[in-house]
């Protein structure tokens, strides 16, 4: 197999895909805009061949770069980033070329949200209710459709970036001074609830051969606007309520060969709703949760189902695993030597973040994990104690 990784050096586990790639059996190539000398040893090792491009914005270099491979090592078997940025980028190449995977057809009812709804309808699952938002006069009509609050969000992207409460027509009159022209806003009911995933791997036939499921102990788009901390706890089970939900989703958008990331609000009274569907391998460090959480590779599993159509498993939770972040303007009560001392025996992991994911990732982040579920939100609650 050929396979070609977009971006392997960013983020930064597209060097542990690589090498999992090379270690079952692919010719791996890339394509980035990082000098060569700028990747690390691990991702040099894995790679046969690197291509430099400017600007990865830039399609016309990056058609010459694959058509470059072609001449060179022969038929690209695959494309990927494993990054929702590149979706289209991905798509277009995997079209032009002729290359197995998602192709342009189909893209866009993975990266905007409004076309989402059309899926989780044939699903079954529960969605929630949402329209485009054009112009006020359209948003008051869904406003008085369903009340305040309401949430609006970019159309397509990811994150919580430029996504916001109204809860008032003040915030609705603010939003539409504010709002930029060139971006194609949703708004959606608010729904009382958090945020819990269904992650994993499906295989080339459709079927589900890994599955996770994470659960956020915050909204994630009050931590970006508020500039807050955050947590998340991976589970050795999952509920079979989002099981269910995730399965459906995953066959109404007929998903082979890939990772997947679906989130899905947990409200109070127990309902599960739709709410996005990526993709790609969840972000915020939860492909090692998984990895914590079962005691596998994740990334082996992936690059073995895609070289070999590998099945692995079965994989059994083992740990509950909390993630459990700091920013940098806050005040916490317990130093970083403090909270080593208390809870060093349940720390995996813990490093800075990059700047760029910090937002919602937090400045500095701990990963922990534990059969003590109780111990965990002790430590977490630790970490995240703040000064009078």
């Amino acid at each position: 197999m050929n396979f070609v990784f977009f971006s392997p050096h960013f983020p930064a586990n597209g060097a542990d895909f690589c090498d999992r790639l090379k270690k079952a059996g692919a010719t791996v190539l890339g394509i980035g805009d990082a000098p060569y000398d700028a990747l690390n040893g691990k991702l040099k090792s894995a790679l046969s061949e690197y291509y430099r491009v400017a600007d990865m914005e830039d399609y016309e270099p990056v058609f010459r770069a694959m058509g470059h491979f072609i001449h060179k090592w022969g038929r690209i078997d695959r494309f990927e980033s494993l990054n929702e940025h590149w979706l289209e980028l991905e798509a277009n190449i995997r079209t032009d070329f002729n290359i197995y995977g998602t192709k342009l057809d189909f893209v866009k009812n993975l990266k905007r949200k409004s076309r989402m709804r059309a899926f989780f309808r044939k699903s079954g699952v529960e969605t929630i209710a949402q329209r485009k938002c054009s112009d006020r006069a359209g948003a008051m009509t869904f406003i008085r459709r369903v009340g305040y609050p309401v949430v609006v969000k970019p159309d397509s992207g990811s994150g919580a970036s430029n996504t916001f409460k109204i809860s008032n027509t003040g915030e609705l009159d603010q939003f539409f001074r504010d709002k930029p022209e060139d971006v194609t806003f949703v708004m959606e009911q608010f729904i009382e609830g958090l945020v819990v995933t269904y992650d994993g791997l499906v295989n080339r036939d459709g079927d589900v051969v890994l599955a996770a499921s994470h659960r956020y102990d915050q909204s994630v788009m009050e931590v970006v606007n508020k500039d807050r901390h955050m947590s998340y706890t991976c589970f050795p089970h999952i509920r079979p309520a989002v099981e269910e939900a995730g399965r459906k989703i995953l066959k109404a958008f007929d998903v082979r060969e890939r990772f997947f990331h679906i989130e899905l609000f947990e409200t109070r009274d127990d309902r599960i709703i739709a709410l996005e569907v990526n993709m790609r391998p969840p972000g915020a460090w939860m492909t090692d949760a998984i990895n914590y959480t079962f005691d596998i590779d994740v990334y082996a599993a992936w690059a073995d189902m895609v070289v070999k159509d590998a099945a692995g498993g079965p994989y059994e939770g083992k740990y509950f695993t909390a993630y459990a972040s700091r920013k940098r303007h806050l005040r916490y009560l317990h130093s970083h030597e403090d909270v080593l001392a208390a809870h060093g025996d349940k720390i995996v992991h813990h490093q800075a973040i990059e700047e760029v994911f910090s937002r919602a990732m937090g400045n500095y982040a701990y990963q922990l994990r534990s059969k003590d579920q109780a111990a965990l939100r002790e430590a977490v609650a630790y970490i995240h104690a703040e000064r009078a």
